[in-house]
């Protein structure tokens, strides 16, 4: 959410961030949004005026009993009567335009960094560079799905039944490569400097309209029924949430946070036929990392974030490669976003493995995390970004680690998290 003043005093800069992001059907809402603050203003102002007038007026009544002067203190007392009913009537009519400046607001898509692409959707992402020489090997990389069921690493079917498409079991080695992922990413991040942290799985509605924009919300999120609580569709969102309605200190930033959870969403829609198996998928696991931070300091944090995740995946023998998002592929609260895309040998291109964003004060602004400093208070500036998230993760693991007799090898990182383990060897 940007801040209102900005639409008052440069509504063009704002009508033309809008243009660039491809959503010409909002430019009507700055006008909109413009009128409904200055009546609100103005009711402001009008009820500001008669709280002022009523407690003049009423230290008139009291000096007037004092007098004897019980008349002229009824035709007062009478006065504010009528002021206390105009109020009410204006304090119910600011808090209807204040909604509806706020709803407006929380849909006009945030300022966009002036080095962001402009484009209209992801087909027009931008290569930025690559990491690792991609690999395509003389013998056939099976589809993920067959690689796992090589080592009884996975059992669709049942999880068809027991909770329909969109879910998995992770068997045996393939399990056990997940989890060693997991912990492997964990302690990446700790040796980063960044504090460990599982946050809760649920999150109240205030947090999810405080983190995403209403499409992302609708789009993603889980919904329990008879309860004002969300699943989490990435452990960023409560990880942000636990600065709600704060002040921090200037001296305590930046706040470096890395979060294990597991994660849900209901990802909507068709999604072509290389995202079977377990490429798209209702729940999964992830390690996250996210940033508050000084305004100043955001930029800095973007490059060092989406660093780590490339560094991480390179330390895995994996080739990847970063694409930076153009306008039209930015969600409404982000500022900048970057995807770090993994090798597949196997379809000979990069897939998405990771997203880094930095979303500026929107967050923050939404939220209300505020910091305190020498120059007094001010919001905070957001960032996220995924460590590794299992198991689309493991299809670039597998692939790229894959011998021509179906073993895979475990990248010396690794193999501490997999008990010394070198190899996992084929079951059929």
């Amino acid at each position: 959410m940007i801040d209102i003043k900005l639409i008052r005093e440069n509504p063009d800069l704002v009508r033309e961030n809008i243009r660039k992001k491809f959503q010409d059907s909002k430019l009507p809402l700055v006008d909109e949004v413009i009128a409904l603050d200055i009546e609100n203003r103005n009711t402001k102002k009008e009820a500001e005026a008669l709280r002022a007038e009523k407690n003049k007026v009423s230290k008139s009544i009291g000096a007037l009993m004092a007098q004897g002067k019980k008349e002229e203190a009824e035709a007062m007392k009478k006065k504010v009567s009528e002021q206390a009913d105009r109020l009410k009537e204006l304090e119910e009519k600011e808090a209807e335009l204040g909604e509806k400046v706020k709803k407006i607001m929380m849909t006009i898509p945030n300022i966009i960094d002036p080095s962001v692409p402009i484009g209209k959707d992801d087909s027009e992402n931008v290569e930025v560079q690559r990491y690792g020489e991609p690999v395509v090997p003389d013998f056939e990389i099976p589809y993920h799905t067959e690689i796992m069921e090589a080592f009884d690493g996975i059992d669709l079917d049942s999880a068809r039944k027991v909770a329909g498409n969109g879910f998995y079991y992770l068997m045996g080695d393939i399990a056990r490569l997940h989890s060693a992922v997991i912990s492997y990413a964990r302690d990446f991040m700790i040796n980063r400097g960044f504090t460990y942290c599982v946050p809760p799985f649920m999150i109240r509605s205030n947090v999810v309209t405080g983190v995403m924009s209403f499409a992302e919300m609708d789009a993603m999120m889980y919904k329990i029924e008879g309860e004002d609580l969300y699943l989490i569709g990435t452990s960023e969102h409560s990880m942000i949430g636990k600065f709600i309605d704060t002040i921090l200190e200037e001296k305590e930033l930046p706040k470096t946070l890395t979060s294990y959870s597991p994660c849900f969403r209901k990802e909507k829609g068709a999604h072509g036929l290389e995202e079977r198996g377990v490429y798209r998928i209702h729940q999964f696991e992830k390690q996250e990392m996210i940033v508050v931070c000084k305004p100043e300091e955001s930029a800095m944090w973007y490059d060092k974030l989406w660093q780590n995740t490339v560094d991480l995946f390179r330390s895995l023998d994996i080739p990847v490669r970063t694409l930076e998002c153009c306008s039209g592929d930015l969600a409404d609260l982000k500022v900048k976003s970057v995807d770090v895309e993994a090798w597949s040998p196997r379809q000979k291109k990069y897939f998405e493995v990771g997203s880094c964003s930095n979303l500026g004060d929107a967050q923050a602004r939404r939220l209300q995390i505020r910091v305190s400093g020498d120059n007094g208070k001010y919001f905070a500036h957001t960032l996220n970004n995924t460590v590794v998230a299992p198991p689309r993760m493991l299809i670039a693991f597998l692939e790229n680690n894959l011998n021509a007799d179906g073993s895979v090898n475990i990248p010396e990182a690794l193999q501490p998290y997999m008990g010394g383990m070198k190899k996992i060897e084929k079951k059929k």
